[in-house]
């Protein structure tokens, strides 16, 4: 698996949420097909009336939620951006050939309130729910970077095998410290809500653009 091949999944996904959050920082989530892929990133396309346009005008930072039919979940972290100027007819045509209903939806010349987005930076989480133990793993693609999440052990741990002992996926291993094998871990919490000596901590999330 590769950010190359999870962006294959989300164009045979079709049909995608998009996460943003609007002036007052209320989150807000559409559902979108009309997008365009390449090696490097997504185009997609929306009318520069819509709520969901000023949003990423203002701030650009979006979550992307694709889940297939094997269950596995993939989510792309980025900024969007405005293609350039000299680009937008290019990817609008694409889009509109790609996808024929667009053409009920902006007949004619009103296609032209739409404005095309393209996310060229960004990191992706593939997470696996059809195994067992259960497989997740991270990938960036342009200059975006992988940020930590989850959970991991200090070296306050006392090998008492509490955590080994409640994590549901099994993916604690013995040592001194214990180890979270991440790419089985469900970031349920489970290990640090049961650790007597709180030598389980909490990975800092912040967002990766």
């Amino acid at each position: 698996m590769d950010a190359g091949m999870c962006l294959k999944k989300l164009q045979y996904v079709g049909v995608l949420e998009f996460a943003t959050a609007d002036g007052q920082g209320n989150p807000q989530v559409r559902c979108i097909s009309a997008i365009h892929y390449e090696k490097d990133g997504i185009y997609f396309f929306t009318a520069r009336g819509k709520d969901f346009c000023r949003e990423l005008l203002a701030d650009g930072r979006v979550q992307i939620l694709g889940y297939t039919k094997y269950k596995e979940m993939i989510r792309l972290s980025a900024r969007a951006v405005p293609a350039p100027d000299e680009e937008q007819g290019k990817w609008i045509r694409t889009i509109f050939e790609e996808q024929p209903y667009l053409s009920n939806v902006y007949p004619g010349k009103t296609r032209e309130i739409g404005i095309i987005f393209q996310i060229k930076d960004g990191e992706i989480e593939y997470f696996n729910l059809g195994v067992r133990p259960i497989f997740r793993e991270s990938y960036t693609f342009g200059k975006g970077r992988i940020v930590p999440k989850g959970y991991r052990i200090t070296e306050n741990c006392i090998q008492c095998g509490a955590c080994e002992d409640h994590c549901p996926q099994g993916c604690i291993e013995p040592g001194s410290p214990y180890l979270i094998r991440q790419e089985h871990c469900l970031h349920c919490g489970n290990c640090y809500e049961n650790c007597p000596v709180q030598a389980v901590v909490r990975q800092e999330t912040t967002f990766g653009l």
